[in-house]
């Protein structure tokens, strides 16, 4: 797959794609079904995504709390994966951010990326000021020379199908409802780096990565699927994962620890995608070491039950 971070000055190689507009945060069914469309409107045109980064949110309010279900890495990991060709990841800045409608509609779309077709969802806004509607899109192809397709809102079911939707069931611990929502589990993926060591003198040697980017699940223990992506012991692995704040050792910064089944070997550096499955528990400040020790033992083995019955 091709990431293309600029619509000036493109060569002719990169233009003439189907592609599929919006910030595809988690690539969840509404986006798969959005993608579909783009894939089948123009069935001999590369198949294209375009998105913005960092999110239009982000830009908007720096310092709001963090709502990311997916990195940029891991979405293109899973655009590539349904078999995106072409992404288009945008720098969201002044200048794109102060084009009204029109401008962008004729200088991102039709000049600057000399776009085929797209492919936009029913609630999709555009332009400074969000002041553009799908129905503008729609009216602006058709002088301009590109199709336009509107894609109706997915419904799943208990309504609508969207990324709000799944930070509510990560919140409220049900990685399964989010999964229903997203085709997958959802996952957060990342390099393994340095932790204090306590998991290995405790006898459950953990894998450490930051969440600071990401909407936060409810704290807690979760039986997981683990993917290795690269190294030595590249591969997918059952496991049971902590994320929070580890409160039986003081105050902390927000992380997930990840114990991998049957697993001996050095992960540091390389790459982890953790699928939630299942929330075991909240996280729980114990009487002593050999109480959480106790507890931690019983959740690998609540977590390997349930991860062998899928």
């Amino acid at each position: 797959m091709q990431i293309i971070r600029d619509y000036q000055f493109l060569s002719s190689e990169h233009r003439g794609a189907s592609v599929a507009i919006g910030n595809f945060d988690g690539v969840h069914l509404g986006h798969q079904a959005v993608i579909d469309l783009a894939r089948n409107a123009a069935p001999d045109a590369p198949l294209g995504i375009m998105t913005f980064e960092p999110h239009p949110r982000e830009y908007f309010a720096p310092h709001a709390p963090t709502f990311r279900l997916t990195s940029a890495e891991t979405r293109a990991h899973r655009l590539e994966k349904l078999g995106v060709e072409r992404l288009y990841e945008l720098p969201f800045n002044a200048a794109l951010s102060s084009l009204t409608p029109e401008a962008f509609a004729r200088e991102v779309i039709a000049d600057g990326l000399g776009l085929a077709h797209v492919v936009v969802g029913a609630d999709f806004c555009f332009g400074k000021g969000r002041a553009g509607t799908a129905e503008d899109l729609a009216a602006f192809g058709k002088k301009m020379g590109f199709g336009v397709t509107i894609a109706p809102l997915v419904q799943g079911g208990d309504g609508q199908v969207s990324s709000t939707s799944i930070r509510a069931a990560l919140s409220d611990g049900r990685p399964r409802d989010a999964a229903a929502m997203l085709g997958h589990w959802h996952r957060i993926d990342g390099p393994v780096i340095g932790g204090e060591q306590r998991g290995r003198d405790l006898g459950f040697p953990t894998a450490n990565m930051s969440i600071d980017d990401l909407h936060q699940p409810k704290y807690g223990v979760y039986a997981v699927l683990v993917d290795v992506r690269d190294g030595p012991h590249q591969g997918s692995y059952f496991g049971a994962s902590s994320i929070g704040t580890r409160p039986m050792f003081g105050e902390n910064k927000a992380n997930i620890e990840t114990f991998l089944f049957d697993f001996s070997g050095d992960l540091y550096g390389h790459t982890l995608s953790v699928g939630l499955v299942d929330y075991l528990r909240p996280e729980l400040k114990f009487d002593g070491l050999d109480a959480l020790i106790a507890q931690m033992g019983k959740d690998c083995d609540q977590a390997r039950e349930i991860l062998c019955a899928l």
